[in-house]
């Protein structure tokens, strides 16, 4: 039994959606997936395990941020042998391109965290998602008819950074988005020889100041956690 996650051997599927809220863990249990039950409470971080289309499929919350995600997926990989991670999450545009309510499928993971340099002594390591998932979740944003980019982003340890020129800089060299997870997640899939992919929905836009309103977000992030259902399938 892992020691942050702390569910019983068994109850967590080889595929698992990971949103950094809790509950919106608990949304996509109770709304998406069928005969859902929940593995852990552990410090609030909830998981559950249900099926979509005959499938177990598991959805775990990660927390915000790099180190959050990354003991949350390390254990889920080590201790539960979980194959294949897509995380579902919102982001915030950064080219004028990608619209709020968008999807942005992260092909690679940019990045202003110390993890990765600590890791590689200083080398450039460049997080890039499982080929196979991104093609598949690219194919299904098509096929709902979801409007869909697919690119870089930026995985940021800042949420309110005190360097905004520097994104701006990032964009200018196509980056699409920003997150904070998304690295971390793609480097320690590469780590234990497993998958992962990052789908997000745009919730907020930083060149316009736009937001997504509170009661649009569900029908929003519904579309991605399909997105990246269909790519497990």
């Amino acid at each position: 039994m892992s020691t942050h996650i702390a569910a019983e051997p068994g109850h967590i599927a080889p595929d698992v959606l990971m949103p950094g809220d809790p509950l919106r863990a608990q949304w996509i249990a109770e709304t998406i997936l069928d005969d859902a039950e929940c593995y852990t409470r552990t410090r609030g971080m909830l998981g559950f395990t249900g099926t979509y289309q005959g499938r177990r499929v598991s959805v775990q919350g990660s927390g915000m941020g790099i180190p959050s995600i990354s003991i949350y997926a390390t254990e889920l990989m080590r201790e539960y042998d979980v194959q294949r991670i897509i995380r579902v999450g919102s982001c915030g545009a950064m080219r004028p391109e990608v619209a709020v309510r968008d999807v942005v499928i992260a092909m690679s993971a940019a990045s202003d965290s110390g993890a990765n340099r600590l890791r590689f002594e200083g080398l450039d390591y460049a997080p890039t998602a499982d080929y196979g998932l991104l093609r598949k979740a690219a194919d299904a944003a098509a096929e709902l008819g979801v409007k869909s980019h697919v690119g870089q982003i930026l995985s940021s340890d800042s949420f309110y950074t005190p360097r905004p020129e520097l994104g701006a800089r990032l964009a200018d060299h196509g980056v699409l988005a920003v997150e904070m997870e998304a690295a971390g997640l793609y480097t320690l899939a590469a780590a234990e020889g497993r998958k992962a992919l990052a789908v997000c929905t745009v919730s907020d836009h930083l060149l316009t100041g736009e937001d997504l309103p509170a009661h649009e977000r569900e029908r929003s992030f519904s579309e991605m956690v399909h997105i990246a259902l269909a790519a497990l399938a």
